[in-house]
Protein backbone atom coordinates (compact mmCIF):
# COMPACT_ATOMS: atom_id res chain seq x y z
CA UNK A 1 0.00 0.00 0.00
CA UNK A 2 1.43 3.39 -1.05
CA UNK A 3 0.90 6.69 0.70
CA UNK A 4 0.24 9.64 -1.60
CA UNK A 5 -0.43 13.31 -0.87
CA UNK A 6 -3.04 15.79 -2.05
CA UNK A 7 -1.91 19.18 -3.32
CA UNK A 8 -3.72 21.95 -1.42
CA UNK A 9 -5.59 24.61 -3.42
CA UNK A 10 -2.68 27.01 -3.90
CA UNK A 11 -1.39 29.31 -6.63
CA UNK A 12 1.12 27.96 -9.12
CA UNK A 13 4.00 29.88 -7.54
CA UNK A 14 3.68 27.71 -4.43
CA UNK A 15 3.72 24.37 -6.22
CA UNK A 16 7.50 23.90 -6.65
CA UNK A 17 8.17 24.12 -2.90
CA UNK A 18 5.30 21.75 -2.12
CA UNK A 19 6.52 19.25 -4.70
CA UNK A 20 10.05 19.31 -3.34
CA UNK A 21 8.83 18.91 0.23
CA UNK A 22 6.46 16.07 -0.67
CA UNK A 23 9.20 14.11 -2.40
CA UNK A 24 11.64 14.73 0.47
CA UNK A 25 9.12 13.45 3.00
CA UNK A 26 8.64 10.23 1.04
CA UNK A 27 5.20 10.42 -0.58
CA UNK A 28 4.77 8.10 -3.55
CA UNK A 29 2.69 10.59 -5.56
CA UNK A 30 1.23 14.08 -5.40
CA UNK A 31 -2.32 14.41 -6.73
CA UNK A 32 -3.98 17.61 -7.97
CA UNK A 33 -7.70 18.38 -7.96
CA UNK A 34 -10.05 20.39 -10.14
CA UNK A 35 -11.67 22.62 -7.53
CA UNK A 36 -10.48 26.24 -7.45
CA UNK A 37 -7.66 25.70 -9.95
CA UNK A 38 -6.79 23.89 -13.17
CA UNK A 39 -5.56 20.36 -12.33
CA UNK A 40 -2.98 20.02 -15.11
CA UNK A 41 -0.85 23.15 -14.76
CA UNK A 42 0.57 22.17 -11.34
CA UNK A 43 1.64 18.80 -12.77
CA UNK A 44 4.20 20.50 -15.01
CA UNK A 45 5.77 22.09 -11.94
CA UNK A 46 5.61 18.92 -9.87
CA UNK A 47 7.38 17.06 -12.68
CA UNK A 48 10.03 19.78 -12.97
CA UNK A 49 10.73 19.97 -9.24
CA UNK A 50 10.81 16.25 -8.40
CA UNK A 51 12.67 13.28 -9.80
CA UNK A 52 11.08 10.09 -8.48
CA UNK A 53 7.64 10.98 -7.15
CA UNK A 54 4.64 10.40 -9.40
CA UNK A 55 2.00 13.02 -10.04
CA UNK A 56 -1.52 12.95 -11.40
CA UNK A 57 -4.97 14.47 -11.52
CA UNK A 58 -7.50 13.31 -8.97
CA UNK A 59 -9.43 14.40 -10.79
CA UNK A 60 -9.74 16.41 -14.00
CA UNK A 61 -13.35 16.82 -15.12
CA UNK A 62 -13.54 14.73 -18.25
CA UNK A 63 -16.84 16.01 -19.64
CA UNK A 64 -15.48 19.59 -19.52
CA UNK A 65 -12.89 18.70 -22.18
CA UNK A 66 -12.60 17.02 -25.54
CA UNK A 67 -10.59 13.80 -25.85
CA UNK A 68 -8.07 15.68 -28.00
CA UNK A 69 -7.47 18.27 -25.24
CA UNK A 70 -6.88 15.47 -22.75
CA UNK A 71 -4.72 13.43 -25.11
CA UNK A 72 -2.30 16.26 -25.95
CA UNK A 73 -1.99 17.43 -22.34
CA UNK A 74 -1.38 13.96 -20.94
CA UNK A 75 1.12 13.17 -23.72
CA UNK A 76 3.17 16.26 -22.96
CA UNK A 77 3.13 15.59 -19.21
CA UNK A 78 4.14 11.95 -19.70
CA UNK A 79 7.07 13.08 -21.84
CA UNK A 80 8.14 15.82 -19.44
CA UNK A 81 7.92 13.61 -16.32
CA UNK A 82 9.62 10.54 -17.85
CA UNK A 83 6.48 8.47 -17.41
CA UNK A 84 5.54 9.59 -13.89
CA UNK A 85 2.24 11.24 -14.86
CA UNK A 86 -1.11 9.54 -14.18
CA UNK A 87 -4.28 10.79 -15.85
CA UNK A 88 -7.19 10.72 -13.43
CA UNK A 89 -10.62 11.55 -14.87
CA UNK A 90 -13.96 12.15 -13.22
CA UNK A 91 -17.37 12.90 -14.68
CA UNK A 92 -18.53 15.38 -11.98
CA UNK A 93 -22.32 15.77 -11.68
CA UNK A 94 -24.84 17.13 -14.15
CA UNK A 95 -25.35 20.55 -12.53
CA UNK A 96 -21.64 21.36 -12.58
CA UNK A 97 -21.00 20.09 -16.10
CA UNK A 98 -23.95 22.03 -17.52
CA UNK A 99 -23.98 25.15 -15.33
CA UNK A 100 -20.33 25.60 -14.28
CA UNK A 101 -18.55 24.35 -17.41
CA UNK A 102 -21.31 25.06 -19.92
CA UNK A 103 -21.02 21.62 -21.49
CA UNK A 104 -23.69 19.05 -22.35
CA UNK A 105 -24.49 16.21 -19.98
CA UNK A 106 -24.54 12.86 -21.79
CA UNK A 107 -27.45 10.47 -21.95
CA UNK A 108 -25.11 7.72 -20.76
CA UNK A 109 -22.33 8.70 -18.35
CA UNK A 110 -20.48 5.41 -18.67
CA UNK A 111 -21.05 5.35 -22.43
CA UNK A 112 -19.45 8.75 -23.01
CA UNK A 113 -16.59 8.16 -20.57
CA UNK A 114 -15.89 4.80 -22.22
CA UNK A 115 -15.59 6.54 -25.59
CA UNK A 116 -13.38 9.27 -24.17
CA UNK A 117 -10.95 6.62 -22.91
CA UNK A 118 -11.04 4.79 -26.23
CA UNK A 119 -10.42 7.99 -28.18
CA UNK A 120 -7.52 8.94 -25.90
CA UNK A 121 -5.87 5.61 -26.60
CA UNK A 122 -6.57 5.94 -30.30
CA UNK A 123 -4.70 9.28 -30.33
CA UNK A 124 -1.78 7.82 -28.39
CA UNK A 125 -1.60 4.73 -30.61
CA UNK A 126 -1.58 6.97 -33.67
CA UNK A 127 1.20 9.18 -32.32
CA UNK A 128 3.33 6.35 -30.98
CA UNK A 129 2.85 3.63 -33.60
CA UNK A 130 1.59 5.41 -36.70
CA UNK A 131 -1.81 3.69 -36.51
CA UNK A 132 -4.46 5.45 -38.59
CA UNK A 133 -6.75 7.58 -36.43
CA UNK A 134 -10.24 6.28 -37.10
CA UNK A 135 -12.64 6.29 -34.15
CA UNK A 136 -16.37 6.37 -34.82
CA UNK A 137 -18.71 6.12 -31.86
CA UNK A 138 -21.97 7.46 -30.53
CA UNK A 139 -20.40 10.57 -28.95
CA UNK A 140 -17.20 11.07 -30.93
CA UNK A 141 -16.06 10.82 -34.51
CA UNK A 142 -12.30 11.39 -34.61
CA UNK A 143 -10.62 10.60 -37.93
CA UNK A 144 -8.16 13.39 -38.78
CA UNK A 145 -4.47 13.48 -37.81
CA UNK A 146 -2.17 15.13 -40.32
CA UNK A 147 1.61 15.14 -39.68
CA UNK A 148 1.64 18.84 -38.76
CA UNK A 149 -0.54 18.12 -35.69
CA UNK A 150 1.11 14.83 -34.68
CA UNK A 151 3.49 15.29 -31.70
CA UNK A 152 5.23 12.00 -32.46
CA UNK A 153 6.42 9.14 -30.31
CA UNK A 154 7.64 9.54 -26.72
CA UNK A 155 9.74 7.37 -24.43
CA UNK A 156 6.91 6.53 -21.97
CA UNK A 157 3.68 6.21 -23.99
CA UNK A 158 1.75 3.92 -21.62
CA UNK A 159 -0.06 6.58 -19.61
CA UNK A 160 -2.10 5.12 -16.73
CA UNK A 161 -5.73 6.20 -16.85
CA UNK A 162 -7.64 6.29 -13.58
CA UNK A 163 -11.32 7.09 -13.39
CA UNK A 164 -13.19 8.20 -10.30
CA UNK A 165 -16.62 7.15 -9.19
CA UNK A 166 -19.14 6.77 -6.42
CA UNK A 167 -21.44 4.20 -7.98
CA UNK A 168 -21.06 0.74 -9.47
CA UNK A 169 -21.27 1.66 -13.16
CA UNK A 170 -17.99 3.56 -13.15
CA UNK A 171 -16.32 0.97 -10.92
CA UNK A 172 -17.23 -1.68 -13.49
CA UNK A 173 -15.90 0.49 -16.32
CA UNK A 174 -12.64 1.00 -14.41
CA UNK A 175 -12.26 -2.75 -14.05
CA UNK A 176 -12.81 -3.24 -17.75
CA UNK A 177 -10.67 -0.44 -19.22
CA UNK A 178 -8.51 1.40 -16.71
CA UNK A 179 -5.23 1.15 -14.86
CA UNK A 180 -6.75 2.61 -11.72
CA UNK A 181 -9.89 3.62 -9.86
CA UNK A 182 -10.21 6.65 -7.59
CA UNK A 183 -12.85 5.79 -5.02
CA UNK A 184 -14.74 8.90 -3.94
CA UNK A 185 -13.94 10.15 -0.40
CA UNK A 186 -17.60 9.60 0.51
CA UNK A 187 -17.11 5.91 1.03
CA UNK A 188 -16.74 3.15 3.59
CA UNK A 189 -15.06 -0.27 3.73
CA UNK A 190 -18.54 -1.83 3.69
CA UNK A 191 -19.52 0.03 0.52
CA UNK A 192 -16.23 -0.89 -1.14
CA UNK A 193 -16.53 -4.58 -0.26
CA UNK A 194 -20.23 -4.97 -1.02
CA UNK A 195 -20.72 -2.62 -3.97
CA UNK A 196 -17.67 -1.19 -5.71
CA UNK A 197 -15.16 -4.04 -5.60
CA UNK A 198 -17.70 -6.62 -6.89
CA UNK A 199 -18.62 -4.22 -9.72
CA UNK A 200 -14.96 -3.73 -10.51
CA UNK A 201 -14.49 -7.49 -10.56
CA UNK A 202 -17.25 -7.75 -13.19
CA UNK A 203 -15.32 -5.35 -15.39
CA UNK A 204 -12.06 -7.17 -14.82
CA UNK A 205 -13.62 -10.48 -15.81
CA UNK A 206 -15.14 -8.91 -18.93
CA UNK A 207 -11.69 -7.83 -20.12
CA UNK A 208 -9.90 -10.98 -18.97
CA UNK A 209 -7.93 -9.18 -16.27
CA UNK A 210 -7.18 -9.85 -12.60
CA UNK A 211 -7.42 -7.69 -9.48
CA UNK A 212 -3.65 -7.12 -9.60
CA UNK A 213 -4.11 -5.39 -12.96
CA UNK A 214 -5.90 -2.38 -11.45
CA UNK A 215 -4.87 0.03 -8.72
CA UNK A 216 -7.49 1.19 -6.23
CA UNK A 217 -6.82 4.62 -4.74
CA UNK A 218 -8.71 5.71 -1.62
CA UNK A 219 -8.97 9.19 -0.10
CA UNK A 220 -10.28 8.57 3.41
CA UNK A 221 -11.45 11.04 5.97
CA UNK A 222 -9.40 10.72 9.16
CA UNK A 223 -9.93 12.39 12.51
CA UNK A 224 -7.42 12.43 15.34
CA UNK A 225 -8.91 15.44 17.16
CA UNK A 226 -12.44 16.69 17.95
CA UNK A 227 -11.88 19.54 15.46
CA UNK A 228 -11.10 17.06 12.69
CA UNK A 229 -14.21 15.10 13.60
CA UNK A 230 -16.27 18.26 13.21
CA UNK A 231 -14.75 18.99 9.81
CA UNK A 232 -15.36 15.41 8.64
CA UNK A 233 -18.96 15.56 9.83
CA UNK A 234 -19.55 18.70 7.75
CA UNK A 235 -17.97 17.25 4.62
CA UNK A 236 -19.81 13.95 4.94
CA UNK A 237 -23.09 15.83 5.32
CA UNK A 238 -22.30 17.81 2.17
CA UNK A 239 -21.47 14.71 0.11
CA UNK A 240 -24.42 12.71 1.48
CA UNK A 241 -26.79 15.46 0.32
CA UNK A 242 -25.90 14.80 -3.34
CA UNK A 243 -28.75 12.76 -4.86
CA UNK A 244 -26.48 10.72 -7.13
CA UNK A 245 -24.46 9.61 -4.08
CA UNK A 246 -27.52 8.28 -2.26
CA UNK A 247 -26.68 4.59 -2.97
CA UNK A 248 -23.84 4.89 -0.43
CA UNK A 249 -26.31 5.89 2.27
CA UNK A 250 -28.89 3.36 1.07
CA UNK A 251 -26.44 0.48 1.52
CA UNK A 252 -26.08 1.42 5.17
CA UNK A 253 -29.82 1.89 5.66
CA UNK A 254 -29.60 5.68 5.88
CA UNK A 255 -31.49 6.64 2.73
CA UNK A 256 -34.03 8.70 4.67
CA UNK A 257 -31.23 10.82 6.15
CA UNK A 258 -29.81 11.37 2.69
CA UNK A 259 -33.19 12.69 1.55
CA UNK A 260 -33.34 15.06 4.53
CA UNK A 261 -29.85 16.31 3.74
CA UNK A 262 -30.79 16.90 0.09
CA UNK A 263 -33.76 18.96 1.25
CA UNK A 264 -31.61 21.15 3.47
CA UNK A 265 -29.04 21.59 0.68
CA UNK A 266 -31.72 22.61 -1.81
CA UNK A 267 -32.77 25.40 0.57
CA UNK A 268 -29.20 26.41 1.33
CA UNK A 269 -29.56 25.49 5.00
CA UNK A 270 -26.02 24.17 5.27
CA UNK A 271 -25.63 24.77 9.01
CA UNK A 272 -28.41 22.28 9.78
CA UNK A 273 -26.84 19.39 7.89
CA UNK A 274 -23.92 18.19 10.08
CA UNK A 275 -26.34 17.56 12.96
CA UNK A 276 -27.92 14.76 10.92
CA UNK A 277 -24.64 12.85 10.72
CA UNK A 278 -24.71 10.56 13.76
CA UNK A 279 -21.65 9.19 15.51
CA UNK A 280 -22.36 5.82 13.87
CA UNK A 281 -22.38 7.42 10.42
CA UNK A 282 -19.22 9.34 11.19
CA UNK A 283 -17.40 6.15 12.22
CA UNK A 284 -18.43 4.43 8.96
CA UNK A 285 -17.21 7.21 6.70
CA UNK A 286 -14.25 8.50 8.73
CA UNK A 287 -11.39 6.74 10.48
CA UNK A 288 -11.41 8.04 14.06
CA UNK A 289 -8.14 7.27 15.79
CA UNK A 290 -5.13 8.99 17.32
CA UNK A 291 -1.95 10.08 15.60
CA UNK A 292 0.32 7.32 16.84
CA UNK A 293 -2.06 4.59 15.66
CA UNK A 294 -3.05 6.18 12.34
CA UNK A 295 -0.74 4.23 10.02
CA UNK A 296 -1.64 0.86 11.54
CA UNK A 297 -5.35 1.66 11.57
CA UNK A 298 -5.30 2.81 7.95
CA UNK A 299 -3.60 -0.41 6.87
CA UNK A 300 -6.03 -2.51 8.89
CA UNK A 301 -9.13 -0.64 7.68
CA UNK A 302 -8.18 -0.77 3.99
CA UNK A 303 -6.33 -4.09 3.80
CA UNK A 304 -7.48 -5.93 0.69
CA UNK A 305 -9.30 -2.82 -0.51
CA UNK A 306 -6.83 -0.04 -1.32
CA UNK A 307 -3.48 -0.04 -3.10
CA UNK A 308 -2.90 3.68 -2.65
CA UNK A 309 -3.99 5.96 0.19
CA UNK A 310 -4.26 9.76 0.06
CA UNK A 311 -5.56 11.43 3.19
CA UNK A 312 -8.44 13.82 2.54
CA UNK A 313 -6.34 16.37 4.46
CA UNK A 314 -4.06 18.12 1.92
CA UNK A 315 -0.31 18.20 2.50
CA UNK A 316 0.95 21.64 3.52
CA UNK A 317 4.73 21.96 4.05
CA UNK A 318 5.91 23.14 7.47
CA UNK A 319 2.62 22.03 9.01
CA UNK A 320 3.23 18.78 10.90
CA UNK A 321 6.23 17.84 8.72
CA UNK A 322 7.59 15.32 11.20
CA UNK A 323 4.16 13.71 11.53
CA UNK A 324 3.87 13.42 7.75
CA UNK A 325 7.41 12.03 7.52
CA UNK A 326 6.70 9.31 10.10
CA UNK A 327 3.42 8.45 8.40
CA UNK A 328 5.11 8.16 4.99
CA UNK A 329 7.91 6.06 6.49
CA UNK A 330 5.29 3.62 7.83
CA UNK A 331 4.16 2.94 4.25
CA UNK A 332 7.61 2.66 2.66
Amino acid sequence: MKLDAALPPVSLKDVPAIAQAAEALGFAALWTQETQHDPFLPCTLIAEHSSKMQMGTAIAVSFARSPANLAYTAWDLAAQSAGRFMLGLGTQVKAHVERRFGMPWPQSVTGKLREQIQVLRAFWDCWQNGTKLNFRGEYYKVTLMSPFFNPGAIEHPNIPIYIAGVNTGLAKLAGELCAGFHAHPFNSPKYMNEALLPAMEEGLQKSGRKRKDITVSMTPFIATTPEEQGFARMQIAFYASTPSYKPVMDLHGWGATAEQLSGFAAKGEWHEMPMLITDEMLAEFCLITDENRLADDLKKRYAGIADRITLYTPFVPKEKDEWWRELARSFN
